[in-house]
């Protein structure tokens, strides 16, 4: 039986992670409290952001803004779209 959660992302009950998503405290949060279908749009979200602001993720300061985002994407006022993206589907 799957493992459910109550997402906050999708502010409903839906079937949890299966393992931390991301180490540390952020992590073991996202893991009680995301379902697999909000976390894969933060996956869609940071993709973008990574792509928008043309960051490594193996540099530290990408990280932590990423960490950041992510912390509000899900607990926060949310993480904001950049003003130059352009989403293809809208063409």
């Amino acid at each position: 039986m799957a493992r459910m959660v109550q997402c906050v992302k999708l502010n409903k009950e839906a079937e949890g992670l299966e393992y931390l998503p991301y180490p540390g405290e952020l992590g073991q949060k996202v893991y009680e409290n995301v379902s697999k279908e909000g976390w894969q749009q933060w996956v869609t979200h940071q993709t973008m952001l990574l792509n928008e602001y043309r960051l490594s993720p193996i540099d530290p300061k990408a990280r932590k803004f990423l960490e950041e985002e992510m912390d509000k994407f899900f607990f926060g006022e949310g993480s904001e779209i950049p003003k130059e993206f352009v989403d293809p589907d809208d063409k």
